[in-house]
């Protein structure tokens, strides 16, 4: 199987989430990859995968509650390694 032919499956973690006026939509894939978008349509990516879908979501929620929710809109796209 390629990587293009594996299917992903949606952690029940995404969706979205809102903070400080901002709306971003999580997704996290099973297996763990976790993905933002903005309302803009930019998109902040980890480069690594994850153990757990629920350690993708704590990432999440460890970035936003040290770098801010408004930290994923100041680039178009980031890769965070």
């Amino acid at each position: 199987m390629t990587d293009n032919d594996q299917q992903f499956e949606y952690s029940e973690f995404s969706g979205e989430f809102i903070d400080d006026d901002v709306t971003v939509i999580l997704r996290i894939y099973r297996p763990a990859v976790l993905k933002v978008c903005d309302e803009e349509g930019n998109t902040t990516v980890w480069n690594y995968p994850f153990d757990t879908d629920r350690e993708a979501f704590e990432e999440f929620l460890a970035t936003v509650q040290r770098d801010g929710i408004r930290s994923f809109l100041d680039e178009p796209v980031q890769k965070l390694y």
